[in-house]
């Protein structure tokens, strides 16, 4: 057993599995700096590079962002602005709409009154011309029957039409003084 520890504590002072050999650590060291001096050179202005490129995008975008949030508000207040206007010009319209329509009417209502007065005048004068031409029918037919009834009551014939209408003028005469006079 000795001389088996005795092997064990000469190995154990020449190797150290925590402390690697010398040449391994310069060797390791050499390539840890040439893999360091690598990425720094070829892969680490790369990484930069997209750093930069996201952050500008990131800023760009928010400014962008911002820039069509400021003119989507100054197309909302247009729009807005737009809207009250249309908004005015249609009350406008219906008020001008509504004074037309009653100007309107006031004229179709005169028109009316004016066509209605001319056909009652018209009426009225038809009914005159109508009085008229039956008075004259009837004094004309009144006329004849006295004739007649006076040619029975005389006995002779009054057929002689200047007499005929004396006598014709005369009796109707009396017969309107006699309604004036009821009236």
């Amino acid at each position: 057993m000795n001389s088996a520890l005795v092997f064990l504590a000469a190995e154990g002072e020449k190797e150290n599995p925590l402390i690697p050999p010398w040449p391994e650590v310069v060797i390791g060291l050499i390539a840890f700096v040439i893999v360091f001096g690598f990425l720094a050179k070829k892969l680490l202005p790369t990484i930069n590079k997209v750093l930069e490129e996201r952050r500008e995008a990131i800023e760009g975008g928010i400014e962008k962002a911002e820039a069509a949030q400021t003119e989507a508000q100054s197309v909302l207040e247009q729009y807005k602005a737009q809207l009250a206007e249309a908004r005015h010009e249609a009350a406008r319209l219906r008020q001008e709409a509504q004074e037309q329509g009653a100007t309107l009417i006031a004229e179709m209502r005169a028109e009316g009154q004016r066509q209605r007065e001319e056909i009652i005048a018209a009426g009225h004068a038809q009914i005159e011309a109508d009085r008229k031409a039956a008075a004259s029918a009837l004094r004309q037919d009144v006329g004849q029957i006295a004739t007649v009834l006076a040619g029975k009551l005389v006995g002779e014939s009054l057929e002689d039409h200047a007499r005929q209408s004396r006598v014709i003028d005369r009796f109707l005469d009396e017969l309107d003084q006699k309604a004036e006079a009821a009236r």
